[in-house]
């Protein structure tokens, strides 16, 4: 069953607001890096549950993380991937970058895509073509991760200074299991 906060839109959003507003005061925002910390990047679901600041323990500016249903690699991924890798680049022109991390996880709605019947209204409602999205359920995250980071690997335009490795979050446990070991 899925419970949603109570209240009109605009108070959901004013106790963020509110949050945002402790931050700034905090000043914890000054002279953060463009580049990460921890030369991570991160790739995982969109799914509240699934937050990496809270279950890597992440802090600002430790990691890029890009989020999305899932925590698929699509082409758009892999261009942002490129994006930030050139930058990097540029910063560090020699050795290693960073570490890029897929992680899906249980419990991952995207499962909904492997029905006929949800993927056909979703199709309709999207614009997306069927097989498409057949192909972005995370029905069995350990294969889906080790698919992508195959994908990843692949790319011609993922540098070969990243290293790419593949994880599994488990959203009972808490636990994330690493599935595709990094190949550098």
């Amino acid at each position: 069953m899925i419970e949603l906060q109570d209240g009109p839109a605009p108070a959901r959003f004013a106790a963020a607001l509110e949050r945002n507003r402790a931050f700034a005061a905090s000043g914890r925002h000054e002279g953060a890096p463009i580049l990460p910390n921890l030369r991570l990047f991160v790739i995982t679901c969109i799914d509240p549950r699934v937050d990496p600041t809270h279950f890597l323990g992440l802090r600002l500016s430790d990691a890029v993380v890009i989020r999305n249903a899932g925590g698929r690699v699509t082409s758009e991924v892999i261009a942002d991937v490129a994006f930030i890798t050139q930058i990097a680049e540029a910063a560090v022109p020699e050795g290693p970058l960073f570490e890029l991390a897929v992680i899906h996880h249980t419990q991952c709605g995207t499962v909904a895509l492997a029905d006929e019947g949800y993927r056909r209204r979703f199709a309709q409602r999207t614009g997306a073509e069927e097989a498409w999205l057949r192909d972005k359920a995370v029905v069995d995250p350990t294969s889906t991760v080790a698919l992508d980071v195959d994908r990843l690997r692949r790319s011609p335009a993922i540098s070969p200074r990243i290293a790419v490795s593949g994880h599994v979050y488990d959203v009972v446990s808490g636990l994330v299991e690493t599935v595709v070991k990094s190949d550098r």
